[in-house]
């Protein structure tokens, strides 16, 4: 297949396009002034059920929707457009509106690494282990995700964005930090690039023979938007030689899949794209946020996780939508959010619960809802870190007071009376340097 992109300057050549209401094609004019909107014909042509394209999982995951922003952003977006107001004074209104979606969620602009006195801008170090990297040539993906907590990367607002070219500067602080074990390249989306860019990158870090760096995770949604990425693109054979020359080195090579529905499992080019992957030797490992309007069912988890075994891949994290971007319309409450996970995880053998969660990627780390419960009369949420800026914190249980409406790590408060949880200010200490 050949790629065909879709943005909102061209989205009306989509061979379904008189599927789509007048009333959606404006919405969809109206937020993606705001919030990033692409798509390709992989998506449009074998994902959709256009017949019901209003409830579509893959539908409301790609093309924006009015509930996306709140009514007084919509309106004030809605005019400007309506009224033809030049395309200048449109951005700087979208702007004002994008610096008050939380564009750095979990504290992001604290996790840059320095090296000798500069701050690494293309890579993050949050937790010990694990440091992240993003390479300037992959800070797009295939097609956006409606609820994509990197959303600013999108924008073409620099100040918001995350992005380097030079890999020295990342061996050089590897090399440094022998606590690092895993390297994972992120973006946008790595697999945008040229087998030939990534073979670059690669090639820099595994000459570097930095012996505590076992492990190189990618994360990517590309087999769920284009798997095509590696059956039939001009250079797909020699991206998945770039994967085997990882493996063969020793070193694990995760590809971490973003697949938020089972839709995105059911085509014969991503069964045969998954099957390319593994024969490398790689890893697949699953991870998906829980989703209201698209994947907020027990059901649709369970069958995603089977399916996922069932291709040989690891069921890794279920995630929290982000306090970021359209997280009221994304969003689920805590308590819905672990009844479901719990529901889902209950439906599936042992092979399948390798999966965490539900787990909000917070500032202060990785903090999972383990369960609902009542203590000495009090109901309360119980949680625990599955990582944490200090690395002492996690699997240590902690408890929150019951908030029936807590979408987020913000909203909850802590029990039994306490004025702070047990972190708190250590973090406070954490972030003033």
């Amino acid at each position: 297949m050949k790629y065909q992109i879709y943005t909102a300057r061209n989205y009306r050549q989509i061979a379904q396009i008189d599927k789509i209401s007048k009333e959606d094609q404006r919405t969809i004019d109206v937020v993606a002034h705001v919030l990033p909107f692409k798509t390709n014909n992989y998506v449009t042509d074998e994902l959709i059920d256009w017949n019901n394209y209003k409830n579509d999982p893959i539908f409301i995951l790609n093309f924006p929707q009015k509930g996306m922003l709140n009514p007084e952003h919509f309106n004030r977006i809605a005019m400007l457009v309506d009224s033809g107001a030049d395309t200048n004074i449109i951005k700087e209104e979208a702007n004002k509106i994008r610096h008050q979606l939380n564009p750095h969620p979990a504290g992001q602009a604290h996790n840059l690494p320095v090296l000798r006195g500069e701050k690494l801008t293309g890579a993050q170090h949050k937790y010990n282990e694990t440091m992240l990297f993003f390479p300037s040539q992959g800070q797009t993906c295939h097609a956006y995700c409606t609820f994509c907590f990197r959303w600013p990367q999108f924008t073409g607002m620099d100040n918001l964005k995350f992005a380097m070219k030079e890999v020295d500067a990342i061996v050089d602080y590897l090399r440094e930090h022998p606590e690092i074990s895993d390297l994972l390249i992120t973006g946008g989306d790595p697999m945008v690039m040229s087998a030939n860019v990534l073979d670059t990158y690669i090639s820099k870090i595994l000459d570097a023979d930095i012996p505590h760096l076992q492990n190189i995770r990618i994360g990517s949604k590309s087999l769920a938007f284009w798997p095509y990425r590696y059956l039939t693109d001009p250079d797909a054979d020699d991206l998945l030689r770039v994967f085997e020359k990882v493996t063969a080195s020793g070193r694990t090579l995760a590809f971490m899949a973003h697949f938020n529905h089972p839709t995105e499992l059911s085509t014969p080019a991503v069964k045969d794209a998954v099957k390319r992957i593994r024969a490398t030797g790689a890893q697949i490992r699953t991870q998906s946020p829980l989703l209201n309007h698209i994947n907020a069912s027990s059901m649709v988890w369970s069958e995603m996780w089977k399916k996922q075994v069932q291709m040989g891949m690891i069921p890794y994290y279920m995630f929290i939508a982000r306090d970021t971007g359209a997280q009221e319309y994304f969003g689920v409450s805590l308590n819905r959010a672990w009844d479901i996970f719990r529901r889902a995880y209950t439906k599936v053998s042992g092979i399948a619960r390798t999966v965490r969660g539900p787990s909000m990627s917070c500032t202060p780390g990785k903090v999972r809802v383990s369960g609902v419960t009542e203590i000495n009369g009090e109901k309360v949420f119980a949680l625990e870190f599955i990582q944490g800026r200090n690395s002492d914190w996690v699997n240590r249980p902690f408890f929150a007071k019951y908030d029936p409406n807590a979408l987020w790590m913000d909203d909850l408060k802590p029990a039994f009376g306490k004025k702070e949880f047990f972190f708190e200010e250590e973090l406070a200490e954490m972030l003033l340097d």
